[in-house]
């Protein structure tokens, strides 16, 4: 007996029944909870591979689509910008670079984000009769999103290369501002999936979200084509530090220290805010399913 409860100390959800007690300030004790959430990491893992098998990312075609998709929306998007820029300048290959870079860590950002918000409400038979650290749901999405982003480095390679774009030592900066990224999204995923559960209207509400964000964010241009009246408006948006740095480092530029320090804030703000938001609504969800 002395052995199982050693056991429950240290892992909440080893208990054949689970028996939820009240929590301090509506959190669970954090030590414990980040222990079983790393214990079960592998459940994470295998929710991501499951999603992706089911979008057919094992076979060729499934993951030529992850490609193609992004790409024709970024050539789109190129056309676009293009033709409304006439006059304003030749946009060449170097800017067809920045935009297609830019828009696979959007699309990256926007897809956790949306993947996210529904993974709360589309786990609810798991949540009613497993229990688990719920926050592996929302971690889950992003490592889906995660997985569908990197095999669109190789086509923003090509066109690296293509495009005469420097490569140099500068592009090790991508990999610690990936990382920046990568939990800035799980942050707002967490968030969103919470805002999910109690407002189900979000998922109407999210493609139109998503959409001005894009344009909010320094895809469609260079942070230094902002005009300096919107510059203080648009900085406020929490990905304009991060794609920025993120475009400079693709460009062959070592990134602003503003936007490293910026950005490093913005990704710590949005796991801190929507970790612990996630944790303190946790327990409700099984009531509001």
């Amino acid at each position: 007996m002395a052995v199982f409860g050693a056991r429950r100390r240290t892992d909440d959800f080893v208990s054949p029944v689970h028996i939820y007690e009240p929590y301090v300030v509506g959190l669970p004790p954090l030590r414990p909870y980040l222990r079983a959430l790393w214990s079960r990491r592998q459940f994470a893992f295998e929710m991501s591979r499951t999603t992706l098998r089911s979008q057919h990312f094992d076979t060729a075609f499934g993951q030529l689509w992850l490609v193609l998709n992004p790409l024709m929306l970024g050539v789109v998007y190129f056309l676009l910008v293009d033709i409304l820029g006439r006059g304003r300048g030749n946009r060449g290959a170097d800017f067809l670079a920045h935009l297609l870079g830019a828009l696979f860590a959007y699309h990256f950002v926007s897809t956790s984000l949306s993947e996210g918000a529904k993974s709360v409400t589309r786990g609810g038979r798991l949540i009613l009769n497993t229990a688990f650290p719920r926050l592996l749901l929302p971690i889950a999405s992003v490592l889906t999103a995660l997985q569908r982003f990197l095999p669109t480095l190789v086509v923003y390679a090509a066109v690296h290369v293509v495009a005469g774009v420097p490569i140099g030592f500068t592009l090790l900066w991508t990999i610690p501002i990936l990382v920046l990224l990568t939990v800035f999204a799980a942050g707002v995923a967490m968030l969103f999936a919470v805002l999910q559960v109690y407002f189900r209207d979000m998922k109407s509400f999210l493609p139109y979200l998503l959409r001005v964000w894009l344009y909010l964010s320094p895809v469609l241009y260079h942070t230094n084509q902002v005009p300096v009246r919107l510059k203080h408006v648009i900085s406020l948006n929490p990905l304009y530090p991060l794609l920025g740095a993120w475009s400079q480092a693709l460009a062959g530029q070592r990134p602003s220290l503003v936007f490293l320090v910026e950005g490093t804030a913005w990704a710590a703000a949005a796991i801190v805010v929507g970790g612990l938001f996630f944790l303190s609504r946790e327990r409700e969800f099984a009531v509001r399913l």
